[in-house]
This record gives C-alpha cells, sequence and structure tokens, in this order.
C-alpha cells in the first residue's frame, strides 16, 4: 500500500481553546440558537483532572503559520487562448481515523452538531487507515467542487457548506488585515480526496475525511488557527471529525455554550506517552447499516429511557476514569473501561424504540473470543469495542500481539489483510493461540471479510503528493 512522504511542517505548539474572534463590521455566519460499573483495582490510583474547561484558560499565544501554499504560477507568463493562465494554489493533507472508546451518541443541536456528552478516542496509524486530501484555488475555476476516489460529490450539504464559510471567513479576515494576500477566500475551491483503504470496507471514513478537508484548506489559506480551533470547523462537518485532527489519545468536550463554541477537541496524550498500544479490526459487514448514525442518535434521544442517565452520569464518570487510565498507562481498566462503555451504548441503541440492534452473532462471537483470550491470561490483555455497526476493534498492548494475532488468525487466517500483519508481527503463526468454542469460532470464520493491523498513530500531516497537477486537473489514483 502506497505511503505518502511528509513535508516538514513545524510543530503546532500547545495552546488554550479559544472563541475564535470576528471583527463586529463582518458577517457573521448564522447559527441556530445506568450504574457505570467499578473498574479494576488498578483504577484507583489518584486521578488527574479532566482538560480544563475552555474558559477556564490562559489566551493563547500567537499561532504559527503553516508552511507555505504550493503555488503554481502562470508558466514562464505562457499565454494560453491568448490570455495568462491565472496561478492555482493547492495544498495536500493526510488525516487519520479515530475509534471512540467513550462513545459520542446523540445531540443537543442537530444544526451545530452539537453533542449530548464528551467522546474520547484512540487516534489510527496512516499507514493502514486515512484520507489524503488536496485542496486547490483558482480564480480560473468555474465553481467548488468535491470529489472522493476519482467519483465526484454533489456540494449540496449543508454540512460541507458550513466547513467551506467558516474557513473562508477566517481567511477573509486575514486578507482584510493585509492587502497584499492574494483573495484566496473569493476563489472557486476544488476539493480531491482518496482513501488508502477500500472504501467498501464498511470503516466509517467521514471522520478522516472531514478533518483531512478542513485541514488542508487551513493550509491552503495559510491559516493561524490551532487545531482545537479547527476541531469547531471539523466538528459541523462530522462529529468525530473533530478528534481526527489530533494524534494519540483526544477528547472531544461537548461544551455548554448554546452557539457551540466551547465544543471542541483537546488532546489528552500524545502518541509518544503510549506507544504501544495496537488495534486489529474485524471487518464483519460492508452493507448500508439499516439504521444510519444520525437516524438512530435522533431515535435514541427521543425514546431510550437509558439515555438520559448515560450522558448526565456513567459517561462523565467514565470520562475522568480513561483519561486517568490514559496517564497511567493502565491497559486493564482501558480494557475494561472501552468494553463496558461499548456495551452501555449498545444497551442504549436496543433500549431505544423500534430498538436498534447494530451487532450481528459474528459480532458477538468476536466478544466471545476476547473473553477467552482474557480467561486464559487471567487478566485483561485485550478488549473490544463497536461503533455504530458490526465491525470489532480489538485493542491490545504490543507485549501481547502475537498471542492475540495467533488466536485471532487461528480462526479467520484465510480472509484478506494478514500478510500486512505478518510484516507488523513475525512469529505469530508460531505463538501458542487460545482454543475457543467450536460454534464460536465457526461463526467467526464464516462472517469476517478482512482483517486491518494497525496501532495508535498520529494526527493530520502536510504532504506533497497532491491530487491534482499544476492546471488544476485531477490525478487518477486508484482506489486499494
Amino acid at each position: 500500500m502506497e505511503q505518502w512522504e511528509s513535508s516538514p511542517r513545524k510543530p503546532t505548539p500547545r495552546r488554550s481553546l479559544f472563541s475564535l474572534k470576528r471583527d463586529k463590521s463582518k458577517p457573521k455566519a448564522s447559527s441556530k440558537s445506568t450504574s457505570p460499573g467499578t473498574p479494576p483495582s488498578s483504577a484507583k490510583q489518584q486521578q488527574p483532572p479532566l482538560l480544563q474547561h475552555a474558559s477556564t484558560r490562559e489566551p493563547p499565544s500567537q499561532g504559527v503559520r503553516p508552511a507555505s501554499v504550493d503555488v503554481i504560477k502562470p508558466a514562464q507568463a505562457r499565454a494560453v487562448g491568448g490570455h495568462m493562465d491565472p496561478a492555482i494554489y493547492r495544498a495536500t493533507t493526510t488525516a487519520p481515523v479515530n475509534i471512540a472508546v467513550i462513545k459520542y451518541w446523540g445531540k443537543r443541536d442537530s444544526h451545530l452538531n452539537l453533542p449530548s456528552n464528551s467522546s474520547l478516542s484512540v487516534t489510527l496509524n496512516q499507514r493502514d487507515l486515512c484520507t489524503l486530501t488536496t485542496a486547490s484555488c483558482s480564480p480560473k475555476f468555474q465553481n467548488d467542487t468535491l470529489t472522493l476516489n476519482n467519483v465526484s460529490q454533489p456540494l449540496d450539504n449543508v454540512r460541507t457548506q458550513a466547513c467551506f464559510r467558516e474557513l473562508r471567513l477566517l481567511r477573509h479576515d486575514l486578507e482584510a488585515a493585509d492587502p497584499s494576500l492574494p483573495a484566496l477566500s473569493t476563489f472557486p475551491l476544488r476539493i480531491n480526496s482518496s482513501n488508502n483503504f477500500p472504501t467498501a470496507a464498511g470503516l466509517a471514513s467521514s471522520a478522516a475525511g472531514f478533518a483531512a478537508l478542513v485541514r488542508a484548506i487551513a493550509d491552503l489559506y495559510e491559516l493561524h488557527q490551532p487545531p482545537e480551533q479547527l476541531s469547531r470547523i471539523a466538528r459541523q462537518g462530522s462529529g468525530s471529525a473533530c478528534r481526527s485532527l489530533f494524534g494519540g489519545y483526544t477528547a472531544w468536550h461537548m461544551g455548554v455554550r448554546v452557539d457551540g463554541s466551547d465544543s471542541m477537541a483537546a488532546a489528552v496524550a500524545p502518541v509518544s506517552h503510549w506507544p504501544s498500544m495496537r488495534a486489529l479490526i474485524l471487518v464483519i459487514s460492508d452493507a448500508k447499516k439499516d439504521v444510519s448514525s444520525t437516524a438512530g442518535m435522533q431515535a435514541t434521544v427521543a425514546t431510550s429511557s437509558l439515555f438520559a442517565t448515560r450522558a448526565a452520569d456513567v459517561v462523565p464518570q467514565r470520562m475522568g476514569q480513561m483519561v486517568a487510565a490514559i496517564e497511567h498507562k493502565d491497559f486493564s481498566t482501558f480494557a475494561f473501561l472501552t468494553m463496558r462503555e461499548s456495551n452501555s451504548f449498545h444497551a442504549t441503541c436496543a433500549d431505544t424504540w423500534p430498538p436498534i440492534f447494530y451487532l450481528t452473532d459474528t459480532s458477538r462471537a468476536a466478544i466471545r473470543v476476547v473473553e477467552a483470550i482474557n480467561a486464559a491470561e487471567g487478566q485483561m490483555v485485550t478488549a473490544y469495542t463497536f461503533d455504530a455497526g458490526p465491525n470489532a476493534v480489538i485493542f491490545f498492548e504490543e507485549k501481547h500481539q502475537s498471542l492475540v494475532l495467533a488466536t485471532f488468525r487461528a480462526i479467520v487466517g484465510h480472509v484478506p489483510g494478514w500478510p500486512r500483519v505478518d510484516n507488523e508481527a513475525r512469529a505469530t503463526t508460531s505463538y501458542h493461540a487460545v482454543q475457543t468454542d467450536a460454534n464460536v469460532a465457526e461463526e467467526l470464520r464464516a462472517g469476517v471479510s478482512r482483517v486491518i493491523m494497525t496501532s495508535v498513530g498520529e494526527g493530520p500531516r502536510r504532504v506533497q503528493d497532491h491530487l491534482v497537477d499544476g492546471q488544476g486537473n485531477l490525478l487518477r489514483k486508484e482506489e486499494p
């Protein structure tokens, strides 16, 4: 699978969250106004305070301007059809997929994409799962366009338009302050995106997609805003996208303000803090869900008797416990909370009326294999989690990688994905696999179509592998 070489970009220093400020004379974008259980004893360490609320933080330091945008000048003043070919500006970024271990489910404001509860995720390695996006603009372009994997996409989506509007307003502010800057905010945009994993794999790609879109346009416009601020914009495209603007371990704070200005993501810990986290993804279904996440959230908020308690009591307590587990690199507590949280989320879906069932018999078989591994080891060395779909994400630490992979390979070794796993973890075939119930193994064997081995990874990267050429024409990339 192709890897893209990144060009160096100055790292953005850790900064406080702050509200986006505009000159009052400039137009603004319109806006509408169970018991959680007790973790293992290892969780009883002193818990660190959660990341500070935005309103309690210090003012931000001056932002660092991204690396210069790629400008394609008129080719040696060449005339095209008797006229000068205008400059084309472009910037390309990759963004990762993230997997929530504390789930986001339910909205307090659908228009602004404001969640009913905070959430926390692990960013996955972009070598295995990422979206590559080139944002380009030029006065020669006729109108805004968007393509995904070489296929034109409609742009009448209000969420995409919200991202365009907010980013253009930020660029307009720079241009108003410095008239010497080119008026990029007035040029039509071309957004070209490609995934490095099969779209048919049934993996949610909207988080990586909107994060890459926002980061690429921000780089194109040479915006100063740190990831926390940009996450507010990405959130309006896809809620989970705000977490994909960070690497490592990330929290999305729900916020309390009506305008959503304090609903944004922030880093909990970088990859370097706990780099040994691994994940095995079992792709169980690539079929379209019977109930979309948006429709499911709306139904849950309206009908579930468990929802209010989960949002008000269960999730806030687990957020604090999960931050503590990550700080102390306490996998036992991480695993316990991750599995209990996944179960709680799906119980709330089942409590919705009509009930929503995202898990399948194959999903439940994956749960039984994880339980068998933990029972054989006498401790929690692996954990499962499921988003709004049947695909299983199995977390474990590098030191237990051979055991976990050998056990799953003994059951689903016939499906695609294992060659990469072999490159990542040698000796999995010789390691003793945990024995599992024959019926459970048969269900898993029949239901899994692909595996993806990955690890915790970094956030968006500026790259030079552009998806458009110097004339703004699409360079075709085949989907893997």
